[in-house]
């Protein structure tokens, strides 16, 4: 099998994920198709160069329904000739994108892809999908389903995380991701995305709190607590399940959860002949993808396992990785990730996170291995780790290695 390199990694800023977002007004197509023709201007591609468009999403209906994938080439300046590929694993639907496309170069299934993801949560509400494991009481009832903040909560509980220690990694992405902006650290992978006119409606993550510590955040109320312990009660359906734990501790709130945003991301893989004919450097080599399946009620320990699981595959231990970026989908869920592994806070998140700048649900998983690529070529480092929860219990990750 060849390698698999990323050549590019570029992402949209993250517009705030309500009607008075800087990105409202721009499709899910549109965005995605900005992407795209960033990718071909800044590397030079014409006519057929890619094999095809990898593009995740979630929330698969109205405007990113349809094969989004193939409805952005044709909007973007890409060659016809790109098809296009939709896919969905959720929270890491970006990322597995940059998976799928990596090990179709690996096998010989063409030259080089395009992947990435997008996720328009002020035009496309999240759950507008009615998805299976939500509403239907067959699978409900058999996977005991509680929403993904019950399932956090579960987490800090069963393993002992507390609310001040959220709140704290919760203000620590804010101070994280201001210094990073400041210090201009995201300015390789920032498209700013223009409207109709072609003028500028944003260049920055605005979705971002600087300022915000972790008193403040202890004064806000935790969120999950009336639907867990009054109606509908999804305490109640937790503790069947996990008999062993007394109560649910309630620890997440909107400041030490993700925010909701709008975004996009898009990688350029290849093998090294591609990366010859078109005159391109190789940045980094995929080393490794995994994924895997996990309890579906508490939902969100996949960045353990897949983690475990990546590791063993790849030969590599966790003391051989210089850097992690794990998505902030929850603070317990960053926070487990450390517990678990024994890492240093220093070496997991250093720009901030999903808590900081959003949580574009369909390109998170490209958008971290884009951020954890440009950090490692600043600091000069050799091997990092990016990994995802996802939602109804999966996780999926990805090794990357400078070369």
């Amino acid at each position: 099998m060849t390698d698999a390199y990323i050549y590019d990694a570029l992402r949209s800023p993250r517009g705030r994920g309500r009607p008075d977002g800087a990105l409202h007004e721009v499709t899910s197509v549109a965005l995605s198709a900005q992407m795209l023709n960033a990718v071909q201007t800044r590397n030079g591609l014409q006519g057929h160069a890619v094999e095809d468009v990898i593009w995740g999403n979630v929330t698969q209906v109205g405007e990113q329904g349809g094969c989004l994938a193939r409805s952005a080439v044709l909007l973007s300046d890409l060659d016809e000739a790109i098809p296009g590929l939709s896919i969905n694993r959720f929270c890491a639907s970006g990322m597995e994108a940059v998976n799928l496309a990596a090990n179709q170069v690996k096998a010989g299934a063409g030259q080089a892809y395009i992947a990435g993801g997008v996720e328009m949560m002020s035009r496309v509400a999240m759950g507008s999908d009615g998805a299976a494991i939500a509403v239907d009481p067959a699978l409900t009832f058999k996977t005991h389903f509680v929403p993904q903040g019950i399932s956090a909560d579960i987490i800090a509980t069963k393993f002992g995380i507390s609310r001040a220690a959220a709140d704290q990694l919760a203000a620590e992405s804010q101070a994280r991701a201001a210094a990073a902006w400041a210090d201009q650290r995201f300015a390789k992978s920032i498209v700013p995305v223009k409207d109709i006119n072609g003028l500028t409606i944003l260049d920055y993550d605005e979705y971002m709190r600087p300022g915000t510590t972790a008193e403040a955040l202890g004064a806000l109320k935790a969120s999950f607590r009336d639907i867990g312990e009054v109606m509908p009660g999804f305490d109640r359906i937790a503790l069947m399940k996990y008999p062993e734990l007394e109560r649910v501790n309630h620890i997440h709130h909107a400041g030490n959860s993700s925010g909701i945003v709008d975004g996009a991301a898009a990688v350029l893989i290849g093998n090294a002949a591609f990366g010859k004919a078109h005159g391109l450097k190789p940045r980094a080599r995929i080393r490794a993808t995994a994924k895997i399946g996990t309890d579906p009620t508490i939902m969100l320990t996949g960045p353990v396992p897949v983690t475990e699981k990546i590791l063993k595959e790849s030969g590599l231990r966790i003391g051989d990785i210089d850097l992690f970026e794990v998505n902030e989908a929850f603070a317990a869920v960053v926070l487990r990730f450390m517990q678990a592994f024994n890492v240093s806070p220093d070496r997991v998140n250093v720009n901030g996170g999903a808590i900081a700048m959003g949580h574009p649900l369909g390109a998170s998983g490209a958008i971290i291995i884009g951020t954890l690529l440009d950090e490692m070529e600043r600091r000069d480092l050799t091997l990092g780790l990016a990994t995802l929860c996802i939602a109804s219990g999966m996780g999926a990750a990805t090794i990357i290695e400078r070369v």
